[in-house]
């Protein structure tokens, strides 16, 4: 199920928000999901953030995530190390209701070459076939204005 959203943030304009809900909280390591955004303005500063909403029984303190990005050649693609709990096993972020929502700031000052459709690819890279406790991966791209 997917729920694209627009919304206005304080600190900047948010110009693409998307969550994709994880069937059965249980994220397939062969499930990857796709972030497809357009890019109007080239002179633009953008940040980028993901997020995981986690169930409070989900058994790890992090999950590492494979991020592909089609607008980069040299190395398309990342490994993210995103931490869910402290040390002492507190939940990160925010929540109700036993889901935990967090973000991460995955990139702060990015600029895009050229104006056109981008996609931003999330998988799973721990080592569980079916990674349970997961509710839903999002993406969120904020645009910041000129340099």
């Amino acid at each position: 199920m997917l729920f694209p959203v627009l919304l206005v943030s304080c600190t900047g304009n948010t110009v693409y928000s998307e969550f994709h809900a994880v069937a059965d909280q249980a994220w397939q390591r062969d499930s990857i999901y796709p972030f497809r955004f357009h890019i109007d303005d080239t002179a633009a500063v953008y940040q980028l953030r993901m997020y995981i909403n986690h169930r409070e029984t989900y058994p790890y303190q992090n999950i590492w995530l494979f991020i592909t990005d089609s607008a980069r050649t040299e190395m398309p693609q990342d490994t993210l190390l995103f931490y869910l709990a402290n040390d002492r096993g507190e939940w990160l972020g925010s929540g109700k209701n036993g889901i935990i929502e967090m973000s991460m700031l995955y990139q702060e000052e990015r600029l895009f070459p050229d104006t056109g459709y981008y996609t931003i690819s999330i998988a799973h890279g721990m080592r569980d076939t079916a990674l349970r406790g997961i509710e839903n991966v999002g993406f969120e791209l904020l645009k910041y204005g000129k340099e």
